[in-house]
């Protein structure tokens, strides 16, 4: 395992990660955490991803139980939250000074540690100005509640707002920045991002770098049961699936999958290295339900070499080609 900074702060972040989206608190359970969360640690991976959204909080109970299980020292891992997605009351969501500070307070308690170290603003608030919302977060900071904060899906307008106001104010501007960064969704991260990442010393924690499974090849020939697209809640994925561009994607799929037979690695392996392959990418997320694909995941590691330049090259020829459909 390699070591990335966060951005141009001093944090060193694995260049591997693990998320809980929809896996903690719905398809694992205690055990299973344990068993993961040991696994990817003892792999070398060093930041926990979660948020107040996932599973409404339960997700972040799952992890906090298990960490205080395992009894890692607090200074060789990172663990985060993120804030909008609270109740359904109107002092629940979004984020107002209010919220920002309760859920905090809030996730604290689910993770059972003393600070976070990355705190997230999960998706931007049109009804709150961003200076309340950079002010929340730097008391935070200077509480020692948090040690880093940051956005998830803000637009580079958006963000380069909150630094501004940060800079001038002479308070703690983000750090990081989590957007869905994979071979199908790149635009935000290689173009919209692109003057933030030297302006601003925006780092990225990316998610589903295999675009929710599409990637594994795993729906080449259907969606099978059990998987993430059959699950109540996620019609989205998979109604996007059985679309025209989804079934664009598919077709292109495949194509990377025989490249990726070619280059000797595994379809997964070619998606979760083309990330890494990013020098603006801090750490790639990964979501795993069971210990066995967290192994995979990580076994990527092992083929860096073979993510040549013209395996890139070929790989964008393949994603450029129009679509018949």
């Amino acid at each position: 395992m390699d070591y990335r900074r966060l951005g141009r702060s001093g944090l060193q972040v694995s260049e591997f990660s693990l998320g809980s989206w929809v896996t903690f608190g719905k398809q694992v359970k205690q055990d299973d955490a344990l068993s993961i969360m040991s696994h990817a640690y003892d792999s070398g991976i060093n930041f926990f991803d979660n948020a107040e959204g996932y599973e409404a909080g339960q997700s972040e109970v799952l992890m906090g139980e298990a960490l205080t299980k395992l009894g890692w020292g607090r200074d060789t891992y990172s663990v985060s939250s993120k804030v909008f997605f609270g109740g359904s009351k109107p002092t629940q969501r979004g984020l107002s000074r209010k919220h920002v500070t309760d859920a905090a307070h809030a996730a604290l308690g689910r993770l059972q540690v003393d600070y976070l170290d990355l705190y997230f603003a999960h998706r931007p608030d049109p009804e709150t100005p961003i200076d309340e919302t950079v002010w929340a977060m730097h008391n935070l900071v200077t509480q020692g509640k948090i040690l880093y904060w940051g956005t998830s899906e803000w637009s580079a307008e958006q963000i380069t707002e909150a630094v501004a106001f940060a800079r001038e104010n002479h308070l703690t501007p983000p750090t990081m920045e989590q957007p869905e960064y994979n071979l199908f969704h790149r635009a935000k991260v290689e173009t919209e991002f692109a003057p933030l990442y030297e302006l601003a010393g925006l780092g990225t924690t990316i998610w589903s770098p295999l675009a929710s499974g599409l990637l594994t090849g795993k729906y080449n020939n259907g969606i099978p049961d059990g998987s993430r697209m059959t699950l109540p809640g996620y019609e989205w994925l998979r109604q996007g699936y059985e679309s025209p561009e989804g079934q664009d994607k598919l077709a292109k799929t495949r194509k990377l999958g025989t490249l990726a037979d070619e280059a000797g690695l595994p379809l997964t392996h070619l998606a979760l290295l083309w990330c890494l392959a990013n020098p603006n990418v801090s750490t790639v997320i990964l979501g795993a339900s069971k210990k066995t694909q967290l192994q995979d995941n990580l076994a990527a590691l092992d083929s860096k070499a073979k993510i040549t330049p013209d395996i890139l090259t070929r790989i964008d020829e393949i994603l450029q080609e129009t679509s018949t459909h």
